[in-house]
C-alpha cells in the first residue's frame, strides 16, 4: 500500500447556482470527516445567502476576486490573498464582479451541508 494518493477523479458537487466545486478530498470523495479541499468556480454575479458554518474554513484566491461579509465587514480578496473564518461565524459568500472567481476551500471538519447552517433553509 503507498504512502500517498493522487487525486485525478474530484466530486463534482451538484450545484444549481453555476458554481462550480470539485472536492479532491473530503466526505463525498474518500469519506475523511476530518478535512476537505475543494477548487471552486464562482462564476460572476454567483452569490449564497449567509450562514453559519460548523467548520473553520480556509480560502485561497487563484484568480479574480471573492467577497465576504463577515460580522458586518465586507472584505475583498483578491488573487495571492488567502483567509481563516472560525466555525460557528456567521458568513456570506458572493462574487459580485465581472469575472469567475478561482479558489481552493479547506474546511476542518470536513464540509458538510449539516454543518453549514444556511438562513435560507
Amino acid at each position: 500500500m503507498k504512502n500517498y494518493k493522487i487525486q485525478d477523479s474530484p466530486f463534482v458537487v451538484p450545484t444549481t447556482d453555476g458554481k462550480i466545486i470539485k472536492e479532491h478530498f473530503g466526505l463525498a470523495t474518500d469519506g475523511n470527516s476530518e478535512i476537505s479541499i475543494a477548487h471552486m468556480i464562482a462564476p460572476a454575479g454567483w452569490s449564497e445567502p449567509f450562514q453559519t458554518p460548523q467548520f473553520d474554513e480556509y480560502t485561497f484566491i487563484i484568480q479574480g476576486k471573492k467577497q465576504f461579509i463577515i460580522d458586518g465587514d465586507e472584505i475583498v480578496l483578491e488573487a495571492g490573498q488567502s483567509i481563516k473564518i472560525n466555525k460557528n461565524t456567521r458568513v456570506q459568500y458572493s462574487n459580485p464582479f465581472t469575472e469567475p472567481c478561482i479558489y481552493l476551500a479547506i474546511c476542518r471538519p470536513a464540509f458538510s451541508m449539516d454543518l453549514v447552517n444556511r438562513e435560507d433553509l
